[in-house]
This record gives structure tokens, C-alpha cells and sequence, in this order.
């Protein structure tokens, strides 16, 4: 069962002013961390009876770790519980929390009914350790483990999901976040909010397929890792160019129930602070849709983006921090004005509404705060904050390879597919590298209404400018770049982490239809040998 659909990419327009959501963990306090009780979650809906109850998200730390992948029936809101696929049972999975430079080994057992592996989204580590079916390992089978094993090197806000198949399966809950904590934090509490979107009535999509095209359904994918540059393949042949306005992209509106750590509307819980503390609020977008929030009350300073801090960042206020799918913002606040007061998404959306938690002062009995969720706010630009420095790298430059990703929507027959230079994945023309080659990669949006947030594994790279225009503030590292209609960005990185990343849209959606294409690092060899048998799917 299909817990989110995307409509076989309807020819509709995508309205995509979308917000966030808040959930279990959402009144958890990781500043004062000890062992969380495992609480069962009530349910009203007794349709799942067979399977067990989510619990509440807990946190693991050290150095040993164990993830189990299992089924349970979660309760999203008051009315409506559905069969999530969970690490450790819960929805978002259980929080890791490790310490900057910290030697981790997380095993992962499966019991599911298909295979799975886990990406870890943001955290630089060694190739074989990615997650990747078929390019970096061979899925985790039913009744099978594999232990994954990395230094948690940079200090950061990450997150962690399968990637087999995931476009469906991380679309049933298959995800968790991962803190790296600096050896000396700046704040005094610390929570941790992960953004996504739920249907309502999944079992009305039953037995449709989400993954995009039929083609790319019946694709065998296990020689991804001895794949070839195929750039004269003939597949873009037969796909035409988007040039019929009526395709104006694909339609999400079967997303109805926006969360915040899995849970929506009253089920959030408040967030809980202490006059005179520093807060700080970890915002991770693990959905398909990007999320506008809100915070009421107080000033406020974008202290990271995608784990990375940035230099002097400038107090603001009543600015909408905009979160596209994969990308993390992490906001810190004196807590300096008691009540309460919102965290809010806002839009227009139907699951908007649902995507809202309070800041509840201890003490604080009432509050004359309002959700203000259709106010045309301001929105957070990071190309223009913080204080400039010097940077590693510089537009004028010499790099050693250079690199246009041309992100398009086509139609192939009569699907919707989501191309880079005219090609789909496995077809689309790798970025080959050798190991300290610089390089620079413009990235250009020619898709009518259609965002893509492109996600780069195994490496962070600096953006250098946006549409033209130089990044004038703080320089900006990341590992996601959202492109809305029209955008252009110029990001550069170094190749210094050998082997097989994928580069790919994070709307998994687009990335399962084709926009996917990887750095490959020559004389590359993995380490594994691909199990045709193993169903790898790693889109």
C-alpha cells in the first residue's frame, strides 16, 4: 500500500506554496537529554489491527547503534491512522545523536517485506557507506542486517532515509534525523522538527504506482555501478521537449495532511522553553513539497543551512524561512518574550493548517497569539545575509571541469518524465572527475512550474550565485540547491571523497521519472559485487 501518491504526474498545476508540519518529537528537549520512555501512540482507527502501535521517537546515542525497519499502524492526527513502514518502530525513527568526530556503527536489521538501505543524508562519509542499491551496495533483504560504519566528522543537522525505492518508501514514513552536536555548543535547548506530508485516504491510490514512468518501473538497475557514460545514448530521441503549455507539471494535492515528526494538529506537541535560554530549532525537510515557516514573537537568526554554520548571521524577524525537500535550516532564538506563541507553516494548501506548533514559555498559562498562516511575509534569502568572508571558492576562477545541468520536464510517450540534458536516468551524461579536480556545475531550471531541489551525495559544495548575481553575504554551503522555474545557480566543490555520488532531484518523485545523474571519480572501483537478484532500485 501507497501511504502518499503522487497522481501519476497529472497534467495539472502544481501549486506549490506548501508549509510545514510538527510531530511526536516536536516536545522533545535534547539540551537535557536522558532516556525517553517509549509511550504507545493512541489510535481511534482500529484498520491496521494487526500490526503494532508506533511508539514515541526515541534518541540513541554512542557508538553502537541499532535500526530496525518494521511496519506499524501511526496515528497522524485525531481521525486518521495509517500502516507506516518505520525505523524502530516510530515515525520519525529514533533521533541519532553523536558527537563531533565520533566513530559510529549503526546496524540496520530489515524486517520488512521488501529490501531497504539507508542514505544518510548530508554526512560526509566513505562511499561504500552511502546507501545507494546497486551503486554502493546491494539492498538489504527481508531478514537480513548490514551495519553501516563512519566518523561523524562535521558538526550539523542531517537526516537519514532509505533509498530503495524511495519514492515509495520513504513516502510511509521510512525516515529519522541524525544530529552531529559541536564538541562546544552555543545554545541552551535544542529541538529538532522534520517536515513531510501524508494522504488521508492512502487506500484509495492502492495498487497505483508513484514511481513516474512505467519505464523506468520495469528498469533493471543492478550494473549501476559499473555503469558507462552513455552520452549518445538514443533515449532522448524519443522523448520530446516540454512545449505544451497544458503541462504545467504534476499535481500533489492528494498530500493532505502536512506533520511536523509525524504527527498533525493537535496531536504536535508544544515546545517547551525557560525565560533567558538560547533555543535553537532544527528544521529538516524530509517531504516532496516545500514548507514556509513562521516564527511569532521573537527575533531570530539563521545560524545554519544544511548542517553548515554561517559566519555572523544577522537577527531578523517575521521572515519566512523557506525549506525545500532535503534542505535543513537551523534558527536560534532568545527566549525572551513569555507566552505563547506559533511556529507556523504558511500557504494555502489544505494540510497547511496542520503544520503548527507552540512556543510554550514554563509558566505560561494563556497567550493572545494568532496563526496568521495566509500573511504575505517576507522570505529568508541566504544569498544576501550574514556577514562576507572569503570563501573557498570564486565565480572567476579556474576550475578543472565545468558542468551544465539543463533540468527539464518532457513527455515520453504518454508519461511525464524529469530529464538533465535532455536524458533520463541511467542515460543522463555523468560528471566525471578525477580525485582534487575543482569543479563548477551550472545548474539551470526550464521546467514550467515544476521545483527541483538537487541534492549532491558525499560532498558539500559552495554556492556562488543565484540567477547572476553574486552570493553577497556569508558564504553559503550546502548539499541541496532549490530551483524554482527559471532559476539558475553556479555551485562549485571539491572532488576529494573517491567514488560513485549520486546527484539527483529530491523531489523523489522527479528523481524516480528520471532526474538523477552522477559524479563518478575515474578509476573508481567499488567495493561490492551487484546481486542481479537483489532488486535494487535506487531511485
Amino acid at each position: 500500500m501507497k501511504l502518499k501518491f503522487l497522481s501519476i504526474f497529472s497534467i495539472v498545476t502544481l501549486f506549490l506554496a506548501a508549509c510545514s508540519s510538527a510531530g511526536s518529537m516536536g516536545g522533545m528537549d535534547h539540551s537535557k537529554m536522558g532516556s525517553t520512555q517509549e509511550k504507545e501512540t493512541k489510535t481511534e482507527n482500529t484498520d491496521n489491527k494487526t500490526l503494532p502501535q508506533t511508539i514515541e521517537s526515541k534518541t540513541l546515542t554512542g557508538k553502537n547503534i541499532n535500526l530496525v525497519a518494521e511496519e506499524a499502524n501511526h496515528q497522524l492526527n485525531e481521525k486518521v491512522n495509517v500502516a507506516a513502514w518505520t525505523f524502530n518502530r516510530s515515525v520519525p525513527g529514533s533521533q541519532i545523536r553523536v558527537k563531533e568526530g565520533e566513530k559510529v556503527n549503526i546496524n540496520l536489521k530489515n524486517e520488512l517485506p521488501d529490501p531497504v538501505t539507508i542514505h544518510w543524508h548530508g554526512i560526509p562519509l566513505p562511499n561504500n557507506m552511502d546507501g545507494i542499491p546497486g551503486v554502493t551496495q546491494n539492498a538489504v533483504q527481508p531478514g537480513k542486517s548490514f551495519t553501516y560504519k563512519f566518523t561523524a566528522s562535521v558538526p550539523g543537522t542531517y537526516m537519514y532515509h532509505t533509498h530503495q525505492d524511495g519514492v515509495n518508501q520513504l513516502d510511509k514514513g521510512l525516515y529519522g534525523s541524525f544530529i552531529v552536536e559541536p564538541k562546544t555548543p552555543t545554545y541552551d535547548r535544542d529541538y529538532s522538527l522534520m517536515l513531510d506530508e501524508w494522504m488521508s485516504n492512502p487506500e484509495e491510490m492502492e495498487g497505483m504506482d508513484m514511481s513516474g514512468t512505467e519505464d523506468m518501473e520495469g528498469m533493471d538497475h543492478s550494473n549501476m555501478s559499473g555503469m558507462e557514460d552513455n552520452s549518445n545514448s538514443k533515449k532522448d530521441e524519443k522523448e520530446s521537449t516540454e512545449n505544451d503549455d497544458s503541462m504545467a507539471g504534476h499535481d500533489m494535492s492528494n498530500y493532505d495532511i502536512f506533520t511536523i515528526n509525524g504527527k498533525s494538529g493537535k496531536e504536535i506537541k508544544p515546545l517547551k522553553v525557560k525565560e533567558g535560554e538560547k533555543v535553537r530549532i532544527r528544521l529538516a525537510n524530509i517531504g516532496y513539497m516545500s514548507h514556509k515557516i513562521h516564527l511569532h514573537g521573537h527575533d531570530f537568526k539563521v545560524v545554519a543551512i544544511d548542517g553548515q554554520e554561517l559566519n555572523e548571521p544577522k537577527t531578523i524577524k517575521d521572515q519566512l524561512i523557506s525549506i525545500a525537500p532535503g534542505e535543513r535550516y537551523d534558527i536560534e532564538f532568545t527566549a525572551d518574550n513569555p507566552g505563547k506563541w506559533y511556529l507556523e507553516c504558511h500557504g494555502e494548501m489544505k494540510g497547511t493548517d496542520g503544520m503548527k506548533t507552540v512556543i510554550e514559555y514554563e509558566g505560561s498559562k494563556e497567550s493572545n497569539d494568532q496563526p496568521n498562516q495566509s500573511e504575505n511575509l517576507p522570505v529568508f534569502n541566504y544569498t544576501s545575509y550574514g556577514k562576507q568572508t572569503k570563501g573557498e571558492f570564486t565565480s572567476n576562477q579556474k576550475f578543472d571541469v565545468e558542468y551544465t545541468m539543463d533540468l527539464n520536464t518532457a513527455m515520453n510517450g504518454n508519461e511525464m518524465v524529469y530529464t538533465i540534458n535532455d536524458k533520463v536516468f541511467p542515460d543522463t551524461d555523468n560528471i566525471e572527475v578525477d580525485k582534487g579536480d575543482l569543479v563548477k556545475v551550472k545548474l539551470v531550471n526550464n521546467s514550467k512550474s515544476d521545483d527541483h531541489p538537487m541534492h549532491l551525495h558525499g560532498h558539500f559544495f559552495q554556492v556562488l550565485s543565484k540567477n547572476g548575481k553574486p552570493v553577497e553575504g556569508s558564504p553559503i554551503l550546502k548539499d541541496t540547491v532549490n530551483l524554482k522555474p527559471g532559476d539558475e545557480y553556479v555551485v562549485a566543490f571539491k572532488a576529494d571523497n573517491p567514488g560513485n555520488w549520486l546527484f539527483h532531484c529530491h523531489d523523489l518523485h522527479h528523481a524516480s521519472a528520471g532526474m538523477v545523474n552522477m559524479v563518478k571519480y575515474k578509476g573508481f572501483e567499488p567495493d561490492f559485487k551487484v546481486d542481479s537478484d537483489a532488486g535494487n532500485k535506487p531511485e
